[in-house]
């Protein structure tokens, strides 16, 4: 199989869909690698290392989308990007395609097969190919928010950890899964005062038995929610409904009872965002005020620490990658449920429900899918 990786073109996204080390696992299967020139740099990857690991090095994406079998990218195609994708060939990627109809109606109108790193799931019910980003986000997110705080950038002047005499900044993350418990552990360890709210009692436990009281747990009714925010510095958010658009968590309205210059991190804003005032931004221009309110969106995280990034996103999606190249698209995701799960579109179908349902289209099942 010919597979086939251009260079990225989200405003300031440096990661890179293969590594010099996937794309050496690739040609010892036997497949051909085309790597577009200068797109692992950004991630500290030069073309050199790809050429030693056996991958060809092509001038343009426009050659890449026109010869490979399968693309493989980090970040949804962009609407040049997906004028070039073609019936039969198969995209694996990050798509979020539930807060994104243009996006979904060129996927379904280009008759590609488009496989989503972000609803692969596991045995366990988890996520591995979102898991190492949403861990690289949810640290960042403290990271990025105390900076958002800060007087020059419209915050509250608000250091996280206080100094003696002084109390710290006080943090309420909205979600407690990977993206949540990674900002939580980095808050609590800049000295903040933090609390994590979650609607389920197991991983509220979870997380007390396993911090020890590092950070404090509460229930995310919408009335204990708005509660906490309102004694809040920074709100980061956190939830995750998979494939789906996040829930609007905090309404315009309520911005007002919030303190001036807080600090809104949406972690969330790939599928939409959970703050009802979220748009996505970039790293370039990555903060808003409204009302009074800052807010950071940026909607590739990760990709401001992209050789971090790309190589644990790289562990995580090779084995993947491998399977789709090795045994074709139908075969691997039959004999893995688990890959199948992250079936999002073939042959200008939709097979992914919590897509489907959010932009009001029809679904065929992905087992249905297979026998297209």
């Amino acid at each position: 199989m010919k597979i086939g990786c251009p260079k990225e073109i989200k405003p300031q996204e440096f990661r890179v869909g293969i590594t010099p080390n996937a794309a050496r696992e690739a040609r010892s299967h036997g497949h051909e690698v085309l790597i577009e020139t200068g797109a692992g740099a950004g991630a500290g990857f030069e073309d050199i290392a790809y050429t030693e690991a056996g991958a060809q090095i092509i001038d343009t994406a426009e050659e890449i989308f026109a010869s490979a079998d399968m693309i493989v990218k980090v970040k949804e195609p962009q609407a040049v990007e997906r004028k070039m994708l073609r019936e039969g060939q198969v995209l694996f990627t990050y798509l979020h395609l539930a807060p994104d109809p243009a996006q979904t109606k060129d996927l379904l109108d280009s008759g590609c097969t488009a496989i989503a790193y972000e609803t692969v799931t596991d045995r366990s019910g988890g996520l591995p190919l979102l898991a190492p980003m949403s861990e690289v986000a949810g640290r960042l997110a403290p990271q990025v928010g105390a900076w958002t705080l800060q007087k020059a950038n419209g915050g509250r002047g608000v250091l996280m950890g206080g100094v003696p005499g002084v109390t710290p900044a006080r943090v309420v993350v909205i979600g407690g899964g990977v993206v949540g418990t990674h900002a939580a552990r980095v808050a609590a360890g800049m000295g903040a005062d933090v609390t994590v709210l979650d609607r389920s009692l197991p991983r509220m436990r979870y997380l007390d038995d396993t911090f020890a009281g590092v950070f404090k747990t509460s229930f995310a009714s919408a009335g204990n929610t708005m509660d906490l925010a309102r004694e809040a510095d920074m709100i980061i958010g956190a939830v995750l409904i998979p494939g789906a658009a996040a829930p609007k968590l905090i309404s315009r309205e309520q911005l007002s009872e919030l303190k001036p210059g807080a600090a809104l991190v949406d972690v969330a804003i790939d599928q939409g965002g959970c703050f009802e005032t979220s748009h996505a931004t970039t790293h370039e221009d990555p903060i808003y005020d409204v009302d009074g309110i800052m807010h950071y969106c940026v909607a590739n995280m990760p990709g401001a620490v992209a050789r971090t990034s790309t190589i644990a996103l790289g562990n995580a999606t090779m084995p993947f990658m491998l399977a789709l190249a090795d045994k074709g698209w139908k075969q691997a995701c039959a004999e893995d449920e688990h890959l199948l799960a992250g079936l999002n579109v073939h042959a200008g179908k939709l097979t992914y429900y919590a897509v489907g349902k959010a932009l009001g289209l029809d679904v065929v099942s992905p087992s249905l899918a297979l026998k297209m």
